[in-house]
């Protein structure tokens, strides 16, 4: 069985919360997208090298339905997290650096009309809203010792 059919078939038990060990495919995108729509608070997870490539990932799996799936987008995602571990400045293991997107007004305006390239813009400057680039994330963990 496909993920997707996976997600549907949860989706029958009117779930507060669903986690989708990894959005592989078109339909698994679409099927989780349309769960965020319908008030299901859906984690998901992507391989990619930041919550801008994210976002971009997500819409370029549906060229030809590239509109639809922006104001999808828009309406329905809250935030965007990425991961990289880093070696301890100690040698003892490893340290998370995160980057973070929170969605505001502001950028579900810029995906809906396709301006994807600003998001980035917007991190480096709503640490206020909780937002931090991958590189802002990286300096605080340089400037307290960490790594």
């Amino acid at each position: 069985m496909v993920m997707g059919a996976c997600i549907r078939i949860v989706l029958r038990t009117d779930p507060d919360v669903i986690m989708v060990g990894e959005l592989r495919d078109e339909e698994t995108m679409a099927t989780a997208l349309t769960a965020a729509e319908t008030g299901h608070l859906v984690f998901g997870t992507l391989h990619t090298a930041g919550a801008v490539d994210t976002v971009h990932r997500i819409l370029d799996v549906f060229p030809d339905r590239e509109q639809q799936i922006r104001a999808q987008l828009a309406a329905s995602l809250a935030a965007v997290v990425s991961q990289k571990l880093l070696p301890r400045r100690d040698g003892r293991g490893r340290v998370g650096a995160y980057e973070v997107l929170i969605m505001t007004a502001a950028l579900r305006n810029l995906i809906r009309e396709g301006h994807t390239q600003q998001i980035r813009s917007f991190m480096q400057t709503g640490s206020r809203l909780g937002m931090q680039t991958m590189e802002q994330a990286v300096e605080m963990l340089q400037r307290t010792g960490k790594i």
